[in-house]
């Protein structure tokens, strides 16, 4: 049992910095309205850079606060915890607009599904956090439960944020 909790309490500043833009992002694009040849924007209007400093900030703070009260074993020591939370949460928001920019050049539309927008957020996160973690964080129980459980609870989430009028789309 403490695996699982341990393991949802490492996600939980992912989870958060990838959902907080929801939330309080908005203003400028994070690419500032830039194109490419291909005349597609870099990543567009729905990724801003309220958006990103929010979602890193909200998963800093997230994973400070586990850190202050629960012990991860992944970390070798509480410092290292708290600068996890901080490069899963940028890790994420990277991510988050990798996935919009391939999601461009593949000339997929705004506001349509895309598979890497379930996934790739929280890919960049575990390859930044990478240096600061024992390596049993990524033994391949523990990614299939990352993985999984993500793509459960992303498209939910999703569909929730849309019914609550919080997203134009439900994906």
């Amino acid at each position: 049992m403490n695996q699982i909790l341990d393991l949802i309490l490492f996600l939980l500043p992912i989870y958060v910095a990838n959902a907080i833009p929801v939330v309080l992002g908005g203003g400028a694009p994070l690419d500032l309205g830039a194109t490419l040849g291909d005349n597609q924007r870099l990543l567009g209007d729905s990724k801003t850079i309220r958006g990103f400093i929010a979602g890193v900030v909200a998963g800093t703070a997230t994973g400070g606060v586990i850190a202050l009260v629960y012990r991860l074993p992944f970390f070798p020591d509480p410092r290292m915890q708290f600068l996890g939370g901080f490069m899963v949460a940028l890790g994420t928001m990277c991510g988050d607009a990798m996935g919009s920019f391939i999601k461009r050049r593949s000339k997929v539309g705004s506001g349509r599904p895309f598979v890497l927008d379930s996934i790739l957020f929280i890919v960049v996160a575990l390859i930044l956090v990478y240096p600061l973690v024992r390596p049993g964080l990524y033994e391949v129980g523990n990614l299939a439960f990352f993985l999984v459980l993500t793509i459960i609870l992303h498209p939910l989430t999703n569909m929730i944020a849309n019914r609550a009028g919080l997203k134009n789309v439900p994906w």
